[in-house]
């Protein structure tokens, strides 16, 4: 929708700064009770959703234009989904996230993109890939020396999909692989999509640019087809996100795991086991894409309405992405099984507080990427663990990135458990 479709759910917003922290039931502190990057950062209630349902209606009523201030704060969102989640706990009727990302997509076809963004979005449509520098000749260098089915020659049952970070990053290659040898370990028909893989594009959505993300998103469903895949496996956040809740818009119809649940159900079933107790005092981190927003896609195709003209509702009945059904438990069920103790940090699972990365941040605004990744780490080191283990790599490199404490792949305490 445009942004002038969003004119009565910004109207609709009552300010009461639920967008702005962790619900209060479940805050164990002032400390770490805040939810939003962006407003925390900028300090400023237009960084905030409430401040972004006002920002966005002055706009859509053609009471302000764009400076360079408003540009900046509109794709500074990291559409982490926090505001989304904490604003559902007492509104029915509004939709912070997807009015961000709307937001953000009428200032980029009114021409005001971030330095950052252009290059993100001509590597995207020149080398395939959201990560500039990166050239789509090295889309399989990860693969090494080992051999595996190329779908888009001879069908297989199940796609592994690495995504652009396990392609690029060579420190993640080895994790990559060994990600693979599990999947085709358990006997299943697996294959990947060779010379078509590219990048899933789900930061382009996020970051407002749909037409770009529909192009993309257009040819890997085209080739996912072509390859007879029943089921999609990544190791990716984004990418899951992207596989589970965006391509089915656009006539996706297959199974999606992410690589936790694919390894949740081979434990299950008994064709993975663990040799090794690694005895590592852990906490995990929570990605947006695989947690709060990892909850299933579900179809709607509805419209607004008022009953006597006061209370709005939506007919049919639209579905509420709460975060509470994403995946939460499968990275913990892994964490046990490899022998270590999970400390819990203080915001979890659907309050979790973004890595920082999200939105293509790390790119395009790393300033405020520091600042969120290294608020996270302060939470982390309270909890007294060694190390954070995560299950995505955007999330590991933006940790990583800004330092101070040790960070894991949850695909590494595998391996080593192995």
């Amino acid at each position: 929708m445009a942004l002038k479709d969003y004119i009565a759910m910004e109207e609709r917003c009552s300010n009461c700064s639920f967008c702005k922290f962790v619900p209060f039931d479940v805050a164990k502190s002032i400390r770490f009770g805040d939810n939003c990057p962006s407003g925390c950062y900028n300090n400023f209630n237009t960084a905030f959703a409430r401040g972004r349902f006002q920002l966005g209606l002055a706009i859509a009523r053609e009471e302000i234009g764009y400076t360079a201030e408003t540009t900046r704060i509109i794709h500074e969102c990291m559409s982490c989904g926090a505001c989304d989640v904490s604003c559902k706990v007492c509104r029915y009727n509004l939709e912070p996230l997807e009015h961000n990302i709307a937001l953000k997509n009428e200032a980029i076809k009114a021409g005001h993109i971030l330095p950052g963004q252009k290059k993100m979005i001509k590597s995207l449509e020149e080398e395939k890939t959201l990560m500039p520098g990166k050239k789509k000749a090295n889309r399989l260098a990860w693969l090494g020396k080992l051999e595996v089915k190329d779908a888009m020659k001879s069908k297989a049952e199940v796609l592994f999909f690495p995504g652009c970070r396990y392609s690029y990053d060579k420190k993640l290659f080895s994790v990559a692989q060994g990600a693979l040898k599990i999947v085709m370990a358990t006997g299943a028909d697996v294959g990947i999509l060779g010379e078509a893989d590219m990048c899933c594009a789900g930061r382009a959505y996020q970051m407002g640019f749909f037409d770009e993300f529909n192009a993309a998103a257009k040819a890997n469903v085209k080739a996912i087809k072509k390859t007879g895949a029943k089921m999609i496996v990544t190791p990716c956040a984004d990418c899951y996100h992207a596989f589970k809740r965006l391509y089915p818009e656009l006539g996706l119809d297959v199974e999606v795991l992410h690589i936790t649940e694919f390894i949740e159900r081979a434990i299950d079933e008994g064709k993975l086991s663990f040799s090794k107790k690694l005895g590592y005092t852990v906490t995990y981190h929570d990605p947006c894409h695989l947690g709060r927003q990892g909850e299933p896609y579900v179809a709607w195709h509805g419209k607004e309405k008022k009953i006597r003209n006061q209370i709005h509702t939506w007919e049919p009945r639209r579905p509420r992405y709460i975060g509470f059904y994403g995946i939460y438990d499968a990275p913990r069920k892994i964490i046990a099984a490899t022998g270590c103790n999970l400390e819990e940090m203080e915001r979890i699972k659907e309050y979790a507080w973004c890595c920082g990365a999200g939105s293509g941040c790390s790119e395009h605004s790393p300033e405020l990427s520091a600042f969120t990744a290294n608020e996270r780490i302060e939470e982390a080191k309270a909890t007294g663990a060694q190390m954070i283990v995560t299950a995505c790599p955007w999330c590991k490199g933006n940790f990583e990135k800004a330092g101070g404490m040790e960070v894991k792949d949850i695909l590494e305490l595998v391996l080593e458990a192995m």
